[in-house]
Formats: structure tokens, C-alpha cells, sequence
């Protein structure tokens, strides 16, 4: 207990005192506990998604493994209460690292006032496939930006005394056949797109624990993979914590344990238990390397405080909660589109407003899945006792009706629920603005067919809009959708799903009080076609009808054939235009950039924004490299970003470091990052397709 000691010398000490079976304890879960109807729950846990029995007689407590990816899940069995916050794909579109820290210590200083210490949220896979049903628990394509906002909001956790985990690890980029998919791609790639994600997060986070993932990747489960775990996570990596088997995806004893993987979970494999003690006792897995995985985990434990600072039960803030998740939607929403200046909405008694659509009179959508928080109260759309199901849609009590005529008490504010579009239309002609909300319910387990909007949406946006020429569409969604009628209407607001301040928020934005920031961290394709794959690998030739069934298919390989060319990468090197770019958002106001210099010695970037309209607004000053042509690339990397708060008229210089990473190549000979001789060129804009200014950075051999 002697803090001045660091981490690992204290987990030695007390590895040195733990006997074989108190090891073999450590390194599994103690089955699926209250996730499964009928399991045994061990009488020191507390209902998370896992657990590890401590060891008493050395002061080392047991580890309650939650379920936290936007918000602390199953709060409904034990009757408490947790925030629900944006989705982390909608905080990313802040693109500002401290509402990503923010946005993790909310999540720790609940699962603390829990009596919890451990949160296994932390995804961090890049969107490769734009349909994947968990995209929303991640932070968009770009490896660099989604990498440097997850390591921020880890540490965000880790500062509530919180032991962190980072996940899924490596390249569970979609959901149909996660169990069976062998993915396939060549190490520069990994490294330059999927893994670069996680190296960057984890260097910034330095997180407890990894996850590892269901899938297998060139031939090998992820889980028992020397590889991903030994060669570049433990090695390259210098990770210092723990690898995590996700629930279920380990297979085996003697190859998970010495290709890396340190913790079986939940544990009622039996793979970490009675057999890795055989293992051990036969010589098959080295003492030495159960000595690593029990180190691993001890001195994490320490490094997090859950030695020295257990949490101690207390009652959970929902009102700072709601204004932490309220401010980082502010800064999540996207104005995509603003014709004629529709937006803001002015308060006026002569004014009505139609609201039509996705529950819009009672609520906000969420993801699902293990990122499902319980909604106080149930799902505002279908009130019922206990907590949500695995596939309910569930709605939070933000009212977007309620707020929007709050912020305009004079104005007619009436509700059409959309499923009569005759109805729907009726109630558009009859006001003189329509705003309609649309949504696409994403969760773990499944993909969504395709990028179009469900249901009869999209011909109910159209039918709309012919009815009323000022008609505003929010979409509340888990990932990019294609928006057939964009033509049609007047302007397009991208909520994502917003959290249990996003009703609050959206109507601070509809009405001007806050002036909108976000900026996509995804690229939204116009329809199916434009991406890599059209139709989901492992979907060819099924029917849509059965959405529970697409990860029950038989195994494949997935040979990503973009490689790193992820995303806007991959549309710039195809020469295709989308929808809306990565880094697309309008604003209020408007912004010129000017004077773009680059330090060749230093590699940094200097330039100069200027506010140009009659708001005060933030802009995402974006920089971008376009490496030598020795590199073979057709595309161009985010580099550098910036939030640039602005009052009209106002100019400020703004100077920036390129992100190293972003301006090597990996190669595999070396295995390691090669900075190339010759000419950059570094751009500088409000978006990945709008670069105005230009410059060189010269590299010397």
C-alpha cells in the first residue's frame, strides 16, 4: 500500500504473495451473471457485465467490468439512474478533445457513484462499412481524429478513478458474421488505417484494458492472435495493461495465453480456469507468462486508483448529467444544409410550426445493444416496468415538440406522428414551416441493409416537402443514410442520436441561441453504389427480412479491398463525389481562411481565420497532407484540426503541429513508421473537399 512505489513494482510485490489458484482466479470472469436469466451472480458483484473475484487476504478488490460505451447500461436492475449521452459518432462531430474528456469522466463519476470501477466502453473502430450496426459507439473513418478524441475521452474516465478499456480490437468493422468473418488485409494497411485508430488512442489514454474482438483476422480469432496482441499491441504499442476477451470470443487455453490474450470473459468458457491450471502445471503455458497477465492486471488496478480510492455508493447527479450531455450535443449537432437561410427559426406569434415524425412529441432515439442505457422513466414511445430490451427502439424523455414551442410559446406548434402520411401532409400544408424527423435504429448484433433511411421515410419526406416549401428534416441515426429528397427541402439538420439533452439542445440550434459547430467525422455516401462494398459482406444474396438473423451466417473471408484508403480517402482516390464530405458543417456565419505557412523544421502549419458573417460562431479548421509521390497514395490525411471560437469580424492566427503520423507511411520491412523525402502538400479548409489555401512542406533525405 506504499503509494510512492510505482504500479509495477507494487503489483510485484503482491504477484509475489499470490498462490497458483489466486492467479488462475484473476485471469477469468465469474460466468454471465445477470446478462443471463438463471446465472449464478457472485454475492460481491454489482449486476455489471462482468466480474472478477478479488483477493481479500491482499487487499485487492474485486473488478465490476460495465457496460458504458455512451452512458452506464443496466441501470434499471438495481433501480439507479445513468446519463445518457450522445452517441459517440455525434460527439465526435465536436471534434474537440475536451468535450471528449468530458464526455468520459460523466461516464466514470456514475459508474463510481455505482460503487462500479471499471467502464468497458472505449470503441474506437473505424467506419469502414457505413452500415454497421455499432458505428455509432465509434468515432467515424478517420484513424487519427477518431483515435485522439477515444484516448481523450478514456482519460476522461481514468480521472474519476476508473479503471479504461479500448475496443473492439482489431478491424470489427461491421456486425453480420462477426463470430465467423476472417478478415483479410495486408499489415501496411492494418497499420495505416484500423490499427493506426488504436495506437493513437492508446497512446493518448493509456488505457487498463483492450478488448478483443469476435472476429478473425488472417485466419486467426482475434483473441488468440500473436500478431495483433504480442507483435504490435505488447511490443509495438508498449501497452502496459491488459488484454480482455469480448464475452465469449475466446477458444482455446494454451494458444489464447501465449499469443496474448491476459482475461477470459466471462469466464464460463472454461478456457482461463481449471484448464490454463493445467497448462501451467504441465508446462504448456509458461508460470511466467500467467505471472505476465496477473501483473498486467494488478497494476493497472493501481495505476487507476481502485486500490487506493475504491468508489464509494452514492447517489448519481441527473441534472449535471443532462447539462454535461446537453453541452457536448450543441457541439455534436451538423447543419447540413440552410437554404435561404430557413435556420434559425425566428419565435413569432404569426408563425406555426408542424412536427412530424420518430416520436418527436415524446423523445430522442438511442442506440442498442450492450451500449443500451435504460431511460428513467422507460422508453418514452412505449412506456412499460424493467429495463430495455436487447432490440427495443427505446426513446428518451427530451421532447423536441415540447422545447421547440418552449423557445416560441406563441407560436402553433402541432404534432403528426408520420405513419398517415395523408395526415402528415395535411398538417404541413396547414403550417408555414414543416420540420420532420426521421431515424434509423442501429445495435450491436446487426447491420443495416443498406444506407437508405427504413420504413416509409424517405417517400414521407417527399410527400412533405411537395406540401410545404419550407420543410427542415432532423435526422436522429446511428450512421451515414442517403437522403434521396435533399433537393426537395430547405434544410437538413444531423442530430445523431442526441442524448438526454438532445431535444434541449436542437432547439438551442433550431432557434439560434447556439450557433451550430459540428462537422462530420464520416463521409455520407449518396446511395449503396458509391461504397466499397454495395451490399454488406456476408449479406450477398439473403433476404432484408430478417434483420436477427445477419450475424448468423456461415464463415467468409473479407478481403477489404480499399486497404487504407478508408473513407474520404477512398472517395478522393475514386475520383466519386458524396452526399455530404467528412468535415462537412455549415454554420450561422461564415469564415475565410488566409496566409497559410508551413515550418519545414518544426512541421508545423500557421494560418489565419476570420469570421466573416454577423454571428459569433466556432469553426473546425481542418489541415490535410498529401504525401510524395515515392508514397503511391492517391488521397490526401488529416493531419491537424482546430476549434476556432470567432466574434464577427474577428481574425485570429492559429498555428498547429502535424500530426506525425500522418505524414509517414508503415513499412513492413523496417516494421515501423518511415518518414519519405520530398514534397508535401499541406492544405488548410472548413472541410476534406473545400482546401483554399496550399502550401509545401519539404522534407530532406
Amino acid at each position: 500500500m506504499n503509494k510512492a512505489l510505482s504500479p509495477d513494482q507494487r503489483a510485484d510485490i503482491v504477484a509475489q504473495q499470490m498462490t497458483l489458484d489466486e492467479k488462475i482466479q484473476m485471469v477469468h470472469g465469474t460466468g454471465w451473471g445477470v446478462l443471463r436469466a438463471g446465472d449464478p451472480v457472485p454475492a460481491k458483484s454489482n449486476f455489471a457485465a462482468g466480474y472478477m473475484e478479488g483477493i481479500e487476504r491482499l487487499g485487492i478488490p474485486g473488478i465490476d467490468l460495465a457496460d458504458s460505451a455512451v452512458g452506464a447500461r443496466m441501470a434499471a436492475y438495481q433501480a439507479r439512474y445513468a446519463t445518457l449521452l450522445p452517441s459517440t459518432l455525434g460527439a465526435a462531430s465536436s471534434w474537440d478533445t475536451d468535450s471528449a474528456f468530458l464526455y468520459g469522466s460523466v461516464i466514470g463519476r456514475e459508474l463510481r457513484a455505482w460503487g462500479t470501477n471499471m467502464s468497458i466502453g472505449g470503441g474506437v473502430n473505424i467506419t469502414r462499412e457505413p452500415r454497421n450496426g455499432r458505428n455509432f459507439e465509434y468515432a467515424g473513418e478517420d484513424p487519427i481524429l477518431a483515435g485522439t478524441l477515444t484516448g481523450n475521452l478514456e482519460k476522461g474516465v481514468f480521472s474519476q478513478h476508473v479503471m479504461s478499456d479500448i475496443k473492439h480490437y482489431a478491424l470489427n468493422d461491421q456486425e453480420t458474421g462477426r463470430t465467423v468473418v476472417n478478415v483479410l488485409l495486408g499489415k501496411k494497411a492494418m497499420r495505416e488505417s484500423d490499427l493506426l485508430a488504436f495506437e493513437v488512442s492508446i497512446g493518448i489514454a493509456e488505457p487498463s484494458a483492450v478488448m478483443c474482438s469476435y472476429n478473425l483476422v488472417e485466419g486467426d480469432h482475434a483473441c488468440e492472435n500473436d500478431y495483433l496482441l504480442n507483435e504490435v499491441l505488447k511490443k509495438d504499442f508498449k501497452f502496459k495493461g491488459w488484454v480482455v476477451s469480448d464475452w465469449g470470443a475466446t477458444h482455446s487455453t494454451v494458444k489464447s495465453a501465449l499469443n496474448g490474450l491476459d482475461q477470459e470473459m466471462p469466464g464460463d468458457e472454461n478456457y482461463f480456469n481449471a484448464p490454463l491450471k493445467k497448462a501451467v502445471e504441465g508446462g504448456q503455458v509458461p508460470e511466467a507468462r500467467l505471472n505476465d497477465m496477473v501483473h498486467r492486471i494488478l497494476r493497472s488496478m493501481f495505476a487507476a486508483g481502485v486500490v487506493d480510492d475504491p468508489p464509494i455508493r452514492s447517489v448519481v447527479d441527473p441534472f449535471r448529467g443532462r447539462d454535461d450531455a446537453q453541452h457536448i450535443a450543441e457541439e455534436s449537432i451538423v447543419l447540413l444544409k440552410n437554404a435561404d437561410h430557413i435556420l434559425p427559426l425566428k419565435a413569432s406569434a404569426s408563425n406555426s410550426i408542424a412536427i412530424i415524425g420518430s416520436h418527436a412529441d415524446v423523445g430522442v432515439l438511442s442506440g442498442g445493444g450492450s451500449a443500451q442505457v435504460d431511460a428513467p422513466g422507460g422508453n418514452a414511445a412505449n412506456p412499460k416496468p424493467g429495463g430495455s430490451g436487447w432490440t427495443e427502439h427505446v426513446y428518451f424523455p427530451s421532447s423536441p415538440l415540447k422545447n421547440i414551442q418552449s423557445h416560441s410559446p406563441q407560436t402553433s406548434v402541432r404534432y403528426a406522428d408520420g405513419m398517415d402520411t395523408a395526415a402528415a401532409v395535411a398538417l404541413a400544408k396547414s403550417s408555414a414551416i414543416a420540420i420532420v424527423f426521421v431515424s434509423q435504429p442501429m445495435q450491436e448484433d446487426m447491420d443495416a441493409v443498406t444506407i437508405a433511411l427504413p420504413g416509409n421515410q424517405n417517400a414521407l419526406v417527399e410527400a412533405v416537402a411537395a406540401a410545404n416549401p419550407n420543410t427542415i428534416v432532423v435526422i436522429e441515426n446511428g450512421g451515414p443514410v442517403s437522403m434521396p429528397w435533399v433537393d426537395h427541402v430547405k434544410g437538413v439538420v444531423e442530430m445523431w442520436y442526441p442524448g438526454i439533452g438532445g431535444a434541449q439542445a436542437l432547439a438551442n440550434i433550431l432557434f439560434g441561441n447556439v450557433n451550430p459547430s459540428g462537422k462530420l467525422p464520416v463521409t455520407f455516401a449518396k446511395d449503396d453504389a458509391q461504397l466499397p462494398n454495395p451490399v454488406v459482406p456476408g449479406l450477398e444474396g439473403l433476404p432484408a427480412t430478417e434483420p436477427t438473423q445477419y450475424h448468423k451466417v456461415a464463415p467468409f473471408d473479407l478481403r477489404y479491398t480499399e486497404g487504407a484508403k478508408v473513407g474520404y480517402k477512398y472517395f478522393e482516390a475514386t475520383h466519386k463525389q458524396p452526399l455530404f464530405p467528412f468535415g462537412f458543417g455549415l454554420s450561422y456565419t461564415t469564415y475565410a481562411y488566409s496566409g497559410l505557412t508551413v515550418d519545414d523544421t518544426k512541421r508545423t502549419v500557421h494560418f489565419t481565420v476570420r469570421n466573416t458573417g454577423p454571428h459569433e460562431g466556432t469553426e473546425i479548421a481542418q489541415v490535410y497532407v498529401a504525401l510524395p509521390a515515392a508514397a503511391n497514395e492517391s488521397y490526401k490525411r488529416l493531419s491537424a484540426w482546430q476549434r476556432v471560437k470567432l466574434a464577427p469580424g474577428e481574425s485570429k492566427e492559429v498555428t498547429l503541429p502535424l500530426h506525425p503520423l500522418s505524414l509517414t507511411v508503415f513499412n513492413t520491412d523496417q516494421n515501423g513508421w518511415q518518414l519519405l523525402p520530398g514534397d508535401y502538400t499541406v492544405t488548410a479548409g472548413p472541410s476534406s473537399s473545400d482546401n483554399p489555401l496550399k502550401a509545401t512542406l519539404h522534407v530532406h533525405p
